[in-house]
């Protein structure tokens, strides 16, 4: 298991995230964005609308996916 922190993923707290994988971390802190969305978070508003619009980028998307994997490669297990 590793952890990555919500701000490490682009967003803006430090909440925890762990996972096995990159790919763990990422849908968790996708779920994270969602919840403070519709409990109003302004600041996550701003983080959920960055990724939402990643996605509507390829080429923004997969650089930004390739970083957050080696980032996570990166880190020591817990």
């Amino acid at each position: 298991m590793k952890t990555m922190t919500c701000r490490q993923l682009g967003g803006p707290c430090d909440l925890a995230h762990r996972g096995e994988s990159a790919d763990d971390v990422i849908n968790a802190q996708d779920q994270h964005l969602k919840e403070a969305e519709k409990a109003g978070d302004a600041a996550h508003q701003l983080a959920r609308d960055d990724m939402k619009s990643r996605w509507r980028h390829p080429r923004k998307s997969l650089g930004w996916y390739k970083q957050m994997k080696a980032d996570f490669a990166a880190l020591p297990e817990d």
